[in-house]
């Protein structure tokens, strides 16, 4: 079940840079609120599919439950609640401010690896018939 997979590693650090450089230039917009957010998904999918050999979905799966699950806490309050309102470190890693439309953003995150993964399982088994 543990593996290390360095194309995933590689796209989730690619990720991560992109998420620090968004959070630094981007204070609001689309860009910062959603796009971020679409990414985010991304980034922890590869960053899951690095280190565990878990299919598509499954991983797909739990990493839209867990964003989920974090929207869920921002809508509950959670970090004013566990006293961290403010503490910047954890408003910026749990967030504080519950929104459908990341719902929407983190569900067409996940749709698009989704997407992605089909068309490269579907392009590796195309070149094996042509061989």
């Amino acid at each position: 079940m543990l593996t290390f997979n360095k194309k995933y590693f590689l796209l989730a650090v690619l990720l991560f840079i992109t998420e620090v450089l968004i959070a630094i230039y981007f204070k609001v917009g689309f860009i910062r609120h959603y796009f971020g957010d679409f990414l985010v998904v991304i980034l922890i999918y590869c960053f899951v599919k690095s280190f565990l050999k878990i299919s598509v979905l499954k991983a797909a799966i739990g990493v839209l439950l867990f964003a989920y699950f974090i929207e869920l806490l921002q809508y509950l309050n959670f970090v004013k609640w566990i006293g961290l309102g403010d503490n910047r470190l954890a408003n910026v890693v749990l967030g504080n401010y519950f929104e459908w439309a990341d719902m929407l953003a983190y569900t067409v995150g996940i749709l698009f690896v989704l997407g992605i993964e089909k068309f490269y399982k579907t392009k590796g088994n195309f070149r094996r018939m042509k061989a």
